[in-house]
Formats: C-alpha cells, sequence, structure tokens
C-alpha cells in the first residue's frame, strides 16, 4: 500500500510538470485492444484503465479482446490501424519481447510496427494445480513427475505462462506435457475440468480460484511470497532453488502515431494508473505499477527481448 501511495505522488509531480500537448485529444472514442480473452490479467487491466481515462476524457473507451495465436492477430490488427491514437495496443511481454524467439517467422514487427507509449504494470505467476489431484506439494508434483516422465499435462495461455512451466521443467528436471490455449482463462477452465493438471499462470487469473478452494497453489514464481497470499511457498524455496519468473504489461500505438498524442496518452494512461480502479486492481493482484516515458519503454523493451531470448534458448524451446 505505501508503494502505491508514493507512486499516485510521483505521477502527480510528473503530470504537474510535463508538457501538454495535443489538448483536443481524444474527440472520438478510444480502442484499447487486447491480445488476449475477457477476464484476462490484461483485460482487466484495461478495462480499469479505460475506466479512469473515460472518466477523465468524457470519450469511451471500448476495450476490443482479439485472443488467439499467440497475439498474432491482435499486433497484426494494431499494427494495420490508423496511427492516430485512437488505437491502443494494452499488451504484455509475450506479443513485445518473447513472440519473437519463439516463432521463426511473425507477422508484425514487435519494434518496427509500434510505438511506444508507456510500461503499465508488473508482476509475478502462481502454479497451481487441480485439487483432485495428489499434489499437496511442489516436491510431490515434482517426484511424480519425475516418475511418469511426460504424462502431467500443463497448460499455457500466454508466453509467460508457457515459459514459466519450460523453465520449471528445466530447473526441477522433469518433463510434463504442454497444452496451449488461446489465454489463461480458458485454460484455467480446462484445469478446472480436470482435462490438465496444472498451469503458471498470473496472479489476476489464479489466486481467485484458490481462494474459492477450486484449484491448488503449489508456488509462487517471484522469489519473495505475495503479500495477498503469504501462505504460498515461492516455488524456489519449496524445491526449486533460484527459480523466478515474472510478466510485464505495456501500451503502444501503431507506429508513426504523432509525438504530441504519444505524449498526450501517455499522461493520460499515468493519471489512470494512479486513480481508484487501477489501484483497486494492484492491491487485489499484487501487481506493481511501472509508468515509463515512451522512451524508456524502449529500452527496456529491447532489454527484455535479451533477457526472453536467453531463457527461451536455455529452456531448449525450438522456434515453431
Amino acid at each position: 500500500m505505501k508503494r502505491i501511495v508514493r507512486f499516485v505522488l510521483a505521477v502527480a509531480a510528473l503530470a504537474a510538470s510535463a508538457p501538454i500537448d495535443a489538448q483536443g485529444w481524444p474527440a472520438k472514442p478510444v480502442t484499447f485492444v487486447v491480445p488476449f480473452a475477457a477476464g484476462s490479467a490484461t483485460d482487466q487491466l484495461a478495462r480499469a484503465l479505460g475506466q479512469s481515462m473515460q472518466a477523465e476524457t468524457g470519450q469511451a473507451v471500448i476495450v476490443d479482446n482479439k485472443p488467439g495465436a499467440n497475439g498474432f492477430i491482435a499486433a497484426q490488427a494494431v499494427a494495420k490501424a490508423a496511427p492516430d491514437g485512437y488505437t491502443v495496443f494494452i499488451t504484455t511481454n509475450t506479443t513485445h519481447a518473447a513472440n519473437e524467439h519463439l516463432f521463426k517467422k511473425l507477422p508484425y514487427d514487435p519494434v518496427k510496427d509500434f510505438a511506444p507509449v508507456t510500461g503499465l504494470a508488473k508482476g509475478a505467476q502462481i502454479m497451481v494445480v487441480n485439487p483432485n489431484t495428489p499434489y499437496k506439494t511442489l516436491a510431490e508434483f515434482i517426484a511424480a513427475a519425475r516418475k511418469e516422465p511426460g504424462k502431467i499435462a500443463f497448460g499455457s495461455g500466454s508466453s509467460s505462462s508457457r515459459i514459466a512451466g519450460e523453465l520449471l521443467q528445466q530447473m526441477a528436471n522433469i518433463q510434463l506435457l504442454h497444452v496451449p490455449y488461446k489465454s489463461n482463462p480458458l485454460a484455467i477452465t480446462d484445469l478446472l475440468g480436470g482435462q490438465i493438471q496444472m498451469m503458471i499462470t498470473d496472479m489476476a487469473t489464479g489466486l481467485p480460484q484458490v481462494k474459492a478452494g477450486k484449484l491448488r497453489a503449489l508456488g509462487v514464481t517471484s522469489l519473495r511470497r505475495s503479500p495477498l497470499a503469504p501462505e504460498i511457498p515461492t516455488i524456489a524455496e519449496a524445491g526449486v532453488p533460484g527459480y523466478e519468473m515474472g510478466f510485464w504489461f505495456a501500451a503502444y500505438t501503431p507506429a508513426n502515431t504523432p509525438a504530441p498524442v504519444v505524449r498526450r496518452l501517455t499522461e493520460l494512461l499515468h493519471r489512470a494508473l494512479a486513480a481508484s480502479p487501477t489501484r483497486t486492481l494492484f492491491e487485489q493482484t499484487g501487481f506493481e505499477p511501472f509508468p515509463t516515458t515512451p522512451e524508456e519503454l524502449a529500452k527496456f523493451q529491447a532489454a527484455e527481448s535479451r533477457k526472453w531470448k536467453e531463457i527461451i534458448q536455455r529452456a531448449g524451446i525450438e522456434p515453431e
């Protein structure tokens, strides 16, 4: 809570000192394109930000979910949209750091096709299993996986989710069966139904199911326990020393969006990050605010791309 309060004060100071351009923007509804399904963490964040931005500008903010194909569909749609700031990509490291290393050919360029706007948030994930499985601890899960290589199925609906599972296999010396989904909520549905046995998903998607007693948590991917569920151990302390995997959200517009519009959108999103709907979401999910300038986001994205490349190569994943 103290961290969020400090963030709110910092954003207020930034808004007071930043040059204001494009004051007439937006003059019509703005569309937030999300590469994952309704109910996903990215969707929840986009809706909270949109609610705040709509309240400030008086213009509607429409959330357009375009899940599937590892974010390709949404990324292509934004890349081809008019560069006027009215189409905003609310996305994650999936489309802008991991995909270029997971696939031999992308139908979009994560750098050339987009104008960086701002970072939005960072978060950790949670490893969950169906409560009807016999795994009460991570150690039991690992022992079972070693006993029957390739028999336990894990689902993923994003690159963060998939790579978290791949990294677990590598570091725990186990072999699992990967089942891909269009988004994490869809994988959760099959996990609840018993079609798969495990997944590592964002806290916003997985923790409510754990709190409701519908799923069992075996660990969190951060190096420190989550304040939202301090009773759940980290994967590192539960049996895989050194394990850590996080994810991030950011906003982009099509390439060649006018700089004054990008600045105006950056300011609006920074204020939306500090507003009550988003602060409430952060408190519920454990997300950390991550506001940046467009230039800072571009540098961060480049560094993250290098990091994800190393993780994917270490995990032995061959580009598809």
